[in-house]
Formats: C-alpha cells, sequence, structure tokens
C-alpha cells in the first residue's frame, strides 16, 4: 500500500525543487544573424506567416502554409535543398556555441536526428529552421513523471487500472491511519 504513496512523495518533492531542469528542458535555437537594413521579398496569398532570418548557411525565407513550414531562399522562393551532413554540422556547431558543456561536439547524424558526444540527442526542422534537444536528464525527468502519474506500463488501459487501484490503496492506507490515530486506547 505504501509504493504509490512513497512514489508520489520523491517524485514530487523531485518536481518541486526541479534539480537539473534547466538544461533537461533547455530550448535550443539555431543562431541568427542580424539581416542588412533592407530586405524585400514577395509574400504569396498562401502563406499565414513569413519571416527572413539569416544563419551561417545564408538567409531563409520561412513561410507558414495551411500544410505547414516551408524554408525558402529569399531571392528565388524556391525551397532550400535538404541540408548536407556537413551543413547540418555546421549549423549545429554553431547552435552549440550557446551551451558547449551541455552539447559538446556532433558525434552523429542520421537524416535530421542528430547525436553529440556529451550523448544529448538533437533533432532538426527544417522546414521550420528549429531544434530540440533531449538528453539523459530529460528521459530521467519524463520517468519520473510517468511514476508520479502512475503511467507504469506504458498501457493505457493497463495504467487507468493501476491508477485506479493506487489511488484506492492511498484512501485505504489514510483511512487505517486515520482509525489508529482517532482510536480510543
Amino acid at each position: 500500500m505504501l509504493l504509490p504513496l512513497a512514489g508520489w512523495a520523491v517524485t514530487g518533492a523531485f518536481f518541486f525543487l526541479k534539480p537539473g531542469y534547466a538544461g533537461a528542458y533547455e530550448l535550443l535555437q539555431i543562431k541568427t544573424y542580424p539581416l542588412p537594413s533592407t530586405i524585400s521579398f514577395e509574400t504569396d496569398p498562401s502563406w499565414t506567416e513569413a519571416r527572413v532570418v539569416k544563419t551561417v548557411l545564408g538567409d531563409h525565407l520561412l513561410a507558414r502554409t495551411s500544410r505547414g513550414w516551408l524554408n525558402l531562399d529569399p531571392d528565388s522562393r524556391q525551397p532550400w535543398p535538404e541540408p548536407t551532413a556537413d551543413e547540418i554540422g555546421e549549423l549545429l556547431t554553431d547552435a552549440f556555441s550557446a551551451n558547449p558543456q551541455r552539447y559538446g561536439q556532433v558525434a552523429s547524424i542520421a537524416g535530421s536526428n542528430i547525436t553529440t558526444d556529451t550523448g544529448v540527442r538533437v533533432e532538426l526542422d527544417w522546414g521550420r529552421l528549429s531544434l530540440t534537444q533531449t538528453g539523459k536528464d530529460t528521459d530521467r525527468i519524463d520517468t519520473l513523471y510517468k511514476i508520479h502519474y502512475l503511467q507504469w506500463t506504458g498501457i493505457n488501459a493497463v495504467d487507468k487500472v493501476l491508477g485506479g487501484l493506487g489511488i484506492l490503496l492511498i484512501v485505504v492506507l489514510s483511512l487505517l491511519g486515520a482509525r489508529l490515530f482517532f482510536a480510543k486506547g
């Protein structure tokens, strides 16, 4: 009966104190540079949003459409080709300069999934020109979250039964404790 209570107490204390959250959920961003004072491009009526950014690879016109984001060359309005491994490495080395102790160097590139020599996994969304990162610390915090919220098996139906059972056991334990406390000796 104490297992759910102990799990909630330990994970609840962890979530209250938040050790290691800063790096685990850090927003890794593509490094951008100042644009020329004047830049012009023709918009498309199908775009709901557009912005121009300059990276170590050059200028990018990011246009949002109803089907998602497009990474375009601002001069030709043609899609930027998917980056090579060397270009991804250059883009990420530049981004990692914001926190080199966490990210280190690029160790491997498999499509848009990158692993660093510090064990951090980075994913590049080329259309949005954005990055997401996770590491061992993120995995540990996510595991504690699953324990805290009774997501023990990863199977939704089983977790609901175990969660209900855990809550029932907590109520029974609380009632037994109250009974002992108020019992007349």
